[in-house]
Formats: C-alpha cells, sequence, structure tokens
C-alpha cells in the first residue's frame, strides 16, 4: 500500500513542466513588453507637439517687448518691435531648461549660470553660444513654430526675427 504523500494526483502538472510553463511565460510578457516599448518609440511624433510644428496663438496676442512660454512647444515666442521669434528654452551650455525671470528681464540657466537676454543672446556665464531658435510661419493670423527644424546660431542678427 503507498501512503499518501506519493501518490500522484491525475490532474497535477510534474514540477518540470510548470517551471518550463512558468520560465517561458514571463519571457514572453518580457518581449511583448520590449516589442511595445519599441513601437511607441519607433512610432512619429504627431503635428501639435514638440518635434513638429505648434500653434503658438494668434499674433495680435502677443505685445511688444512681451515674453511667452509655449509649454507644447518647449519654447519661448518673445516680440520684438521688429516681429517674433521663438527661443528654444533649452541652454547652450549643457541642454538645461532655461526658464525667463521676469523681475530681471533674462533667462537664467539654473544649472550653471548661463544668462540670455531677450534675443536669446548671451550675457554671461559658460554658455558658448546664444539660444537656439526655431522657425516661424504666419499663416491668417496665427503664429506656427516648426519645433523639428531647430537652428544653431552664433549671434543675433535681425533676418532670424519674422515679421508679424
Amino acid at each position: 500500500m503507498q501512503s499518501a504523500e506519493h501518490t500522484i494526483k491525475p490532474n497535477a502538472i510534474p514540477r518540470r513542466s510548470f517551471l518550463n510553463l512558468a520560465f517561458f511565460s514571463s519571457l514572453a510578457l518580457l518581449l511583448a513588453q520590449s516589442l511595445a516599448a519599441l513601437v511607441k518609440f519607433l512610432k512619429p511624433v504627431p503635428s501639435g507637439g514638440f518635434g513638429g510644428e505648434v500653434y503658438a496663438g494668434r499674433v495680435d496676442e502677443f505685445t511688444v517687448g512681451s515674453v511667452n512660454r509655449v509649454l507644447a512647444g518647449r519654447f519661448y515666442l518673445v516680440r520684438t518691435e521688429e516681429g517674433l521669434l521663438a527661443l528654444w528654452q533649452r541652454c547652450t551650455h549643457l541642454g538645461c531648461s532655461v526658464p525667463w525671470v521676469d523681475a530681471e528681464a533674462q533667462f537664467h540657466c539654473p544649472c550653471h549660470g548661463s544668462l540670455f537676454n531677450n534675443l536669446g543672446e548671451v550675457t554671461g556665464g559658460p554658455a558658448p553660444r546664444p539660444l537656439d531658435i526655431f522657425p516661424i510661419s504666419i499663416r491668417n493670423g496665427e503664429v506656427w513654430v516648426d519645433t523639428g527644424k531647430p537652428i544653431q546660431r552664433s549671434r543675433f542678427d535681425a533676418g532670424q526675427v519674422t515679421r508679424a
């Protein structure tokens, strides 16, 4: 007579089969998650967000001398007497996000102390060149900025301003 401990139930899965099933199931789940992440990474950026054309507003919404942050595009839209300038909020030193400080009327890099004026020109700190700009187009009184085409520059010149 066999003891109850050594009796194999007819519906039980052998231990080796169970471990193989668990291992290959977890491997399949890991591969599926990796594939989903890869598909999301390779999916093109839709227009209307950073990396494409971003609607910034109507031309008449921006007063002369104003610096307006456009969150969806990660840039600042500056209105000068000559027109509009879209400055990328990324510092040209090490890529930090550079906020505009109204009280001092300049951009301050919080990480390394670079300073930029309202045209993006370096006024202090380790930044090697002015803030990058984005091309602007004005259609039917609306301002559109192409954040997929940043323009590096060595200095500011009036030709970089889009007439409004």
